[in-house]
């Protein structure tokens, strides 16, 4: 008594398959929340890089209280934001609330991820 294109979830078999294939849906849904908890938990180094330099050991051994090392870096040019090594973003800084003492730093731009950069 059925029609040829319609499709028959009567029989148990049928409705057991279906649960069966919810119920793995579910557990891997949860799976997969534990493991992006234990992917959130990766601690990784972040640096703001506000300029750098190029110095011979004889100019290094030089430097003392107050001097100055010239950045490649000009004020007012993007910082950049590494993690682990990489450049992952962009940024310029900022002062922190309104507390002059902490800086901090707001992002203006996010760099795509290099086509087979987890593998370098």
């Amino acid at each position: 008594m059925s029609d040829a294109g319609a499709e028959e979830i009567d029989r148990p078999t049928d409705a057991y398959k279906r649960s069966a294939a919810g119920d793995a849906g579910a557990r891997a849904a949860k799976g997969d929340a534990r493991n992006i908890n234990s992917i959130l938990r990766i601690p990784v180094v972040l640096q703001v890089v506000v300029g750098s330099a190029t110095l011979p050991v004889s100019s290094l051994l030089k430097l003392g209280r107050g001097a100055v090392v010239p950045l490649d870096h000009r004020i007012g040019e993007p910082v950049d934001v590494v993690v682990n090594g990489r450049t992952i973003a962009r940024g310029e800084v900022v002062v922190v609330e309104d507390d002059n003492t902490r800086f901090g730093v707001s992002l203006t731009e996010i760099l795509e991820p290099r086509v087979g950069a987890q593998f370098d």
